[in-house]
This record gives structure tokens, sequence and C-alpha cells, in this order.
């Protein structure tokens, strides 16, 4: 029988607070924080104005090679990793696969989609590509790929290999359990135990950045105001007084 390990989820409040800063205000704080560059560079939002946050399923394909893999779609399906990391499912969870950025294997197609949006999956990152679009569109579930293919996920020259392990996707390292923080932008990961901090750091950016915005609006100098000037934030702090600052996005 096949086993594969579960991953340790981060903490719900965690994955709350990261649900209000968009993509590109976590990548922006990484970057700040001596992470370069976090965002995977290859899958794009194939559903626009979806965005997800939730922890990292990861799945790893190989090159195939014929003394280590026997093709077979359906000849033993309980030995295809790629139904495995579907059965760690649980709400929230992103299905993270590095594909090699192979653009003719569909790792995942409709029923597989179907199944892991009945268990409450949040979306699926692949570098690489899916099949079945015209029925999988219809289950509105967050994708970000490279593109789509009829064939199947191990026709041409991949093979799923290992699940819930470290891999490359986008050329940014996953480990299992990693936050996914995707929308519009792009796909960034982002490490548990530095996610506080990034929340933290994100807000402060974001309630000076809004105020800001206003300004530059009204046709203000941007040497004043963006970034805030230290003459400015007196300013800033009375503006905030009588102006809610909304979530950062």
């Amino acid at each position: 029988m096949t086993h594969t390990s579960d991953i340790t989820r981060p903490p719900k409040d965690l994955i709350d607070a990261l649900s209000e800063i968009g993509a590109a205000t976590v990548a922006g704080t990484l970057g700040h924080m001596g992470f370069r560059n976090p965002h995977m560079v290859g899958p794009v939002a194939q559903n626009h104005g979806k965005s997800i946050v939730g922890p990292a399923l990861t799945l790893q394909f190989m090159p195939q090679r014929p003394d280590l893999f026997t093709e077979g779609e359906y000849a033993d399906p309980e030995t295809q990793l790629h139904r495995h990391v579907l059965y760690h499912a649980q709400e929230g969870d992103v299905v993270v696969v590095d594909a090699r950025g192979d653009m003719s294997s569909g790792v995942f197609g409709d029923m597989m989609s179907t199944y892991f949006k009945g268990r409450g999956g949040a979306g699926i990152v692949i570098d690489g590509c899916m099949r079945d679009r015209p029925n999988v569109e219809k289950l509105d579930l967050p994708l970000w790929l490279r593109g789509w293919t009829p064939n199947y996920h191990v026709q041409t020259s991949i093979y799923p290999n290992a699940v819930n392990v470290p891999i490359a996707c986008g050329g940014v390292t996953v480990i299992p359990g990693d936050i996914i923080v995707a929308d519009d932008d792009g796909v960034v990961v982002l490490p548990v135990a530095i996610a506080a901090k990034v929340i933290e750091e994100s807000q402060k950016h974001h309630d000076w950045e809004e105020f800001s915005r206003v300004k530059l609006m009204e046709g203000a100098p941007l040497q004043r105001y963006y970034p805030l000037h230290d003459d400015a934030r007196g300013e800033y702090e009375e503006w905030r007084k009588t102006n809610r600052v909304k979530n950062p996005s």
C-alpha cells in the first residue's frame, strides 16, 4: 500500500490575517527581509479576481525512465501519486506541483479537480499544465498554471515521484506546509516561521501607503509622500485619526 506523509498546518489566525494582504505586499515585505524572489515565475492566474491563502501540499514530478515508471493511467490507480496528494486535502489547503514546466502533461483534470474542491481545497498551483479545461472552469476553482493540454499526466515525459517533500515550483523552494499567497499578481511562498513578522510589517507599510495614495491623487509631491517622508509623518498621523484604513491588498 502506498503511504505518503501529511503536512503540519499553520495556525488559522495567520491564514486569516494574510487573507487581508495581497501577494504584492507580501512579496515586497519579504524582499525587505532578505527573501529577494519569493514569487513563482511561470504559473499565472487562470480565473482573474480570485485570491487564496493556505498551506502547501506538494507534489513532485520527475522525467520518465522506463525502469522506474510503467505507464498505465488506470492499470493500478492507487500507485499514482498525483491521487495521493489530493487524499491529504483539507479545507483551505493549496496543492503545489513541480511539473518541471512541462507543457504537454495535464497534471489534474476534471475528476481530480472535482474531488479536491469537494474536500474544501482552496486552489491549485502548477509549474505545468492541467487538462479538461471546459469542465474544470465550471468548478470555479482558483488555479495558477502555465497552461492547458489535452494529454493526461503521464502521457508524455514526466511522472509523479513524491508527495509532501520539498520541491521547486516556478523557481522557488516550497517546503510542505509553507503558506501560499496567490492572486492576480501571481503566487508567493511564505515560510510559516516569519509569517507573523510579515503580517506586522505589511500592515505598517499599507497604512501610510493608503494616506500617500490620497495625497498623490491630489497632485502632492512624490518626493514627500512616496515613500512617506519623515516630515510628512505628523500629517499622516492626523489624517489617520479621522480616516479608516482599508485592508491591505
